[in-house]
């Protein structure tokens, strides 16, 4: 029985897939090798780079004019910048990776004979000239997870393999491909006893191109849950296999997470006779970004990471993010938490991470949250607005000034505060949608429970900045007009230097919006 895959490289045996060769262009790979480049490929984490690349090894030795190797640095990345050991492990792990693939046990047997004589620090280089000397066939190396490596173990690879570049392809590789999470211009190698940076791509400045592999389009996703339907007859409605793309916008691991919780492990799903449906999916997706599984783990701890704040904090924020440098911003897409719009603007990169940067700043706070009782709830447990209206003044009064303090990010920390108590709402079965653009100066909130939705627009009063109450107005008028509701809250932070306490200046107010919806005006 094949399955949706989250863990390691694709199996056909095993997994649905996509054939690996048709997410990039095979033909110009090709003439790269044939031309005897370097080059990079590199892609977000989880987004298919190990199955490509085993792939491309094996269509180039069933064709049989170069012998490819791939092997995996990683094992390299324990020993930091010792790199004596480093790259006597590097070696050891290419020559046991071409007894793998190749099944040639020479490598491995002439590795040893390398180390035992040479420095490790240059034995990568003696290694590959020697290999590739004795070989019948010009040597293509596939060597992944090198960002892995940091300073000089990296510096010492990446100036091994320039150094050796002119012997090619007789006493050196005719090509060799380096994978990682992100492109060479952000080898930016630093030692770990100095904040500043030693090196940068200068190392590997033989590099010939740099190559991205994409996500996946929504005619891909919808041809990879089919290869279910086809295996099992078990079919996913048009709207599921719509919801998928919408969700994920074809990132191939959510892609393949949604699919496997809503087909594998929901107990509805598992049901073959049953369709795939929206709400199946939409559950699949709560699940996963309430348990934190560690997809989305380690992208929330990239949080933690200052280039990241400096780009993440304005987005949520909805201020500009001009002064950011566009290597930083140009990182966060490297990562796959955000991509560029058409027409050229950041957005985060799809709908399930925008819900799980927001939820993961605000953990903190809502792990700090005193107990509340839920008076928002009426006695057939509907919400009601009004009471919930209440209980949050009561909140933010009595807790919001020392709670503020516990948020991660300053500017958003009204926000993520409001959010951490949002979601103690929403624990008794509802749901937090956010919206969020650079530039626009809010951040849109939807809370949907049972037959009630809520929606709410954030902004802050900041220093010599005038009320943003008609502007918030305006703009949440057209908030609402999408959701389809006629009434909404407006929650404005008063930022403001020199303010009374937060309890004194907590209180809320009803206004008219230039469409006649009825708002409530909210002032913490």
């Amino acid at each position: 029985m094949r399955f949706f895959n989250t863990e390691g490289p694709v199996r056909s045996e095993d997994h649905y897939r996509l054939p690996p060769l048709q997410r990039w262009d095979l033909d110009e790979i090709l003439m790269l090798i044939a031309q005897k480049k370097y080059f990079l490929l590199h892609a977000p984490r989880q987004t298919g780079k190990t199955t490509c690349l085993l792939a491309l090894m094996e269509h180039l030795n069933r064709e049989g004019r170069y012998r490819a190797v791939y092997a995996n640095l990683e094992g390299a990345q324990a020993y930091r910048e010792r790199v004596d050991p480093a790259m006597a492990t590097i070696v050891t792990d290419i020559a046991a990776a071409a007894g793998v693939w190749l099944g040639d046990a020479a490598p491995a047997l002439h590795a040893a004979e390398v180390l035992a004589v040479t420095p490790p620090g240059s034995a990568l280089g003696v290694f590959l000239t020697q290999w590739c000397q004795r070989s019948s066939k010009p040597l293509v190396l596939l060597l992944d997870e090198v960002d892995a490596l940091i300073g000089d173990t990296l510096i010492s690879l990446l100036r091994q393999l320039r150094a050796g570049y002119p012997q090619r392809p007789g006493a050196f590789p005719q090509t060799v491909i380096l994978c990682g999470v992100r492109d060479l211009r952000d080898y930016r190698i630093h030692s770990t006893a100095e904040a500043s940076i030693i090196t940068g791509g200068s190392a590997f400045n033989i590099k010939a191109k740099s190559l991205r592999l994409g996500d996946f389009t929504a005619a891909e996703v919808g041809t990879l849950l089919l290869e279910h339907t086809a295996e099992t007859g078990q079919v996913f409605t048009p709207d599921a296999l719509a919801r998928v793309w919408e969700l994920t916008q074809g990132q191939p691991w959510l892609v393949n997470a949604l699919a496997y919780r809503a087909c594998f492990e929901m107990p509805e799903g598992r049901d073959r006779s049953r369709p795939i449906t929206t709400d199946l999916i939409d559950h699949a997706k709560e699940q996963m970004i309430s348990e934190r599984v560690t997809h989305l783990d380690q992208l929330a701890d990239k949080l933690c990471e200052g280039r990241v704040r400096r780009v993440i904090e304005p987005m949520l924020a909805g201020t500009s993010t001009g002064e950011v440098s566009e290597d930083d911003r140009q990182y966060l897409v490297d990562l796959g938490l955000l991509r560029r719009d058409g027409t050229g603007g950041l957005v985060v990169a799809n709908p399930i991470y925008r819900e799980v940067l927001p939820r993961a700043l605000a953990g903190g706070p809502q792990d700090t949250l005193p107990r509340i009782a839920p008076t928002w709830l009426n006695a057939d447990g509907s919400l009601n607005p009004e009471r919930l209206l209440d209980a949050f003044l009561v909140f933010w009064r009595r807790h919001g000034e020392p709670l503020l303090r516990s948020a991660p990010y300053h500017e958003i920390a009204p926000h993520l505060v409001l959010m951490a108590f949002l979601h103690r709402v929403i624990n008794g079965g509802g749901i937090l949608e956010r919206e969020y653009a650079i530039g626009m100066g809010r951040m849109d909130l939807c809370l949907r429970y049972g037959a009630v939705t809520l929606g709410m627009e954030l902004k802050v009063w900041r220093d010599g900045a005038s009320d943003p109450l008609t502007e918030g107005l305006g703009q949440l008028d057209a908030y609402l007009a999408g959701l389809g509701i006629v009434t909404g809250w407006l929650v404005i932070f008063d930022r403001r230097s020199g303010q009374p306490p937060i309890r004194e200046r907590t209180g809320a107010q009803t206004e008219t919006s230039p469409g006649g919806r009825r708002i409530q005006v909210v002032r913490a």
